[in-house]
């Protein structure tokens, strides 16, 4: 076959596949990591609790507190060493400062969200919004959604950097001729 098959054809996909997972795999597979940490320390987050909650008598309060500690210790391992091990590593208190300051905030997101629906639009359609279906989405499925969003973006951009372009020394022989 040449040259003249029309875009979208079988011949032409391997290329643009080929493109778009080298311009997006990496991000692809970032992703992929940093929700499988997410989901562990979601599980060690949920079992912990209830686990110190239910199975030891520990007030509910103090056993979230406990439980959110843990999770959020792995996550930021899971993410520094696996997700993101490929990037510059800065002072370890520094990455876990901001990695916790992040995951409040997003942590904020979720908790918004869950503000606006029972309470903002709770008010005019009280018999939807202020309902524990209502507020396990707007906490649980938008909140979550959108603060993991966010800390994937702060984690990425402010905690664990992508390593500079080193500069690249002028060569004498690269320099112009001076007049």
């Amino acid at each position: 076959m040449t040259g003249d098959q029309p875009p979208g054809s079988p011949q032409t996909r391997p290329g643009l596949v080929r493109t778009l997972t080298d311009r997006f795999g990496h991000l692809v597979r970032e992703m992929s990591k940093f929700a499988t940490v997410g989901g562990i320390a979601f599980l060690v987050d949920f079992a912990l609790f209830n686990y110190l909650s239910v199975g030891r008598g520990v007030p509910p309060v103090a056993a979230k507190t406990i439980s959110t500690v843990v999770a959020a210790t792995l996550a930021f391992l899971g993410n520094r060493f696996w997700t993101w091990r490929h990037r510059l590593r800065s002072h370890p208190a520094r990455e876990y400062g901001l990695f916790f300051f992040f995951n409040t905030v997003g942590l904020g997101i979720a908790v918004a969200c869950l503000v606006i629906s029972r309470y903002g639009l709770g008010r005019v359609w009280p018999e939807v919004f202020q309902t524990a279906l209502a507020d396990n989405i707007a906490s649980f499925v938008v909140g979550t959604g959108l603060g993991t969003l966010f800390r994937f973006w702060s984690y990425r951009r402010f905690v664990f950097v992508e390593a500079g372009t080193p500069p690249v020394p002028e060569a004498a022989d690269d320099r112009p001729p001076e007049a």
